[in-house]
């Protein structure tokens, strides 16, 4: 993720003094995990007859509205094949029930070996390795009121600019704040938001964390917390996000301390998780490229949706679903330049960075997906961006790790609007009302989407 990172870098100071004094350390265990891929789901211990047993009420419910049939793909992975993986001394990190995958953890040379010599496994892919270097553990920042002062003159405050590009604030006029909404945030980590007072009214639902599960998500990173108030925040004339009725998952998925394949696994873990519990809607600003192995790294001609498992994931969601939108990444500017995965999904919105003043970011990366569709999808402010700080204050920030969640807010407003539109349907009515609809590119997609206009495209006006 790290690329979709870097701008942060450039705009958001680091941790105060008083901040990395507090820091503590542990050593990590060295080990290895691996991706396995199961031959079947036999033994899972759950049958298509009766979902309620492996998916909640609200995800039910959604599936029935749109119409969508529970299948193979949500039935969760094999209990016995996981039982066989225990028992032969291999620990559990996390499974995808979409991919039929498990990821395993091992400190023995042979573990490739001896997990493809098993009859249930079809493959093996190693996907971290425990880093030489000691993990920085986290504290919690202290709480300071913030440094500025309200814009008497906008409701929105320091985001009004952000709000206004895509339509936001006419939707809310309208009446449609994101209300009755379930937004999962897939990020990197929360610190302080339970503690900070500008997020203090945000409908926050739950938390959990994928790469440490021992650990409290609003202890770890800052990234996924400023991306959520983004979306949540409702101080008016300070701070309102494009959706301030929604409400919030806030999934961990991301490890600030080394960059391996590992991560798009828990990303997928995350996501089949806000599936299961009913999200409508899944906003990450994750993407994934070049690893600390460079033989993991990514290559251009494979980002077609289908190749790396995140990808596969995000282009099955919204079959599920789910409207998922994704980061288009922030390569513009140096050697990769594409978007990474899952960016290059089927069915989901890759978002780009533009400046307040409509012009692409140099740093916004560039489509298009390698089987030739339009990517990124569409643009949102992405630079100049006002967001909380973990002490409290307002900051401005900039990366597609921003456009992405305000335009997110948005569309929570408009599935709010719409509530009979399937996913598919409000990507497309996204996607149409575009600036550039008519003659997309590898550089702007269908361009900045209004809101207004795709609430009139899926209501025929």
């Amino acid at each position: 993720m790290r690329k979709v990172l870097s701008l942060l870098a450039l705009f958001v100071l680091a941790l105060s003094a008083s901040a990395q004094n507090n820091t503590a350390y542990e050593r990590q265990t060295p080990s290895c995990s691996y991706r396995v891929y199961l031959h079947d789901k036999d033994g899972n211990g759950y049958s298509l007859r009766h979902p309620e047993k492996f998916l909640s009420p609200k995800a039910l419910e959604r599936r029935a509205k749109f119409g969508l049939a529970v299948d193979q793909y949500d039935l969760p992975v094999s209990k016995k094949y996981l039982k066989k993986l225990s028992q032969a001394g291999f620990g559990i990190h996390c499974v995808s029930k979409w991919n039929n995958t498990a990821v395993v953890t091992s400190s023995l040379e042979n573990a490739a070996e001896l997990l493809q010599a098993l009859s249930f496994v079809d493959s093996v892919q190693l996907v971290y390795v425990t880093p030489d270097s000691l993990e920085v553990i986290q504290e919690r920042d202290e709480i300071v009121p913030s440094s500025r002062r309200p814009h008497a003159d906008s409701r929105y405050g320091y985001a009004t600019r952000q709000a206004e590009m895509i339509g936001a604030d006419r939707m809310h006029e309208a009446g449609f704040i994101g209300d009755g909404i379930t937004i999962a945030v897939i990020d990197g980590g929360f610190h302080n938001a339970d503690r900070i007072p500008g997020l203090d009214n945000v409908r926050i639902l739950g938390t959990r964390n994928f790469v440490h599960p021992d650990r409290d998500v609003y202890l770890e990173g800052s990234h996924g917390m400023m991306v959520l108030s983004c979306i949540g925040s409702n101080k008016p004339g300070l701070q309102v996000g494009t959706a301030p009725g929604a409400s919030f998952y806030l999934l961990l998925s991301e490890d600030g301390s080394s960059e391996f394949p590992i991560e798009e696994d828990n990303w997928c873990a995350a996501i089949e998780y806000a599936d299961s519990l009913g999200c409508d809607i899944v906003t990450s600003s994750l993407g994934y490229t070049q690893f600390d192995d460079k033989s993991m790294s990514h290559r251009y001609y494979e980002l077609d949706g289908h190749t790396y498992i995140n990808s596969r994931s995000a282009s099955l969601a919204a079959s599920r679903g789910l409207v998922v939108l994704n980061s288009a990444g922030n390569s513009g500017n140096d050697r990769w330049k594409l978007i990474g995965a899952p960016a290059d999904a089927e069915n989901m919105l890759a978002v780009g960075a533009v400046d307040p003043q409509e012009q692409n970011t140099l740093f916004s990366s560039l489509g298009n997906s390698a089987d030739g569709r339009i990517k990124p999808d569409v643009m949102a402010q992405g630079q100049h961006c006002s967001v909380f700080d973990t002490d409290g204050t307002i900051r401005y920030v900039a990366g597609t790790s921003f456009s992405c969640p305000i335009l997110c807010g948005g569309v929570a407003c408009l599935m709010q609007a719409s509530p009979d539109a399937t996913p598919l349907e409000i990507i497309r009515a996204i996607r149409l009302s575009g600036d550039r609809a008519d003659h997309p590119d590898n550089v702007f997609g269908y361009g900045i989407p209004d809101l207004w206009r795709a609430y009139e495209i899926l209501h025929h006006k």
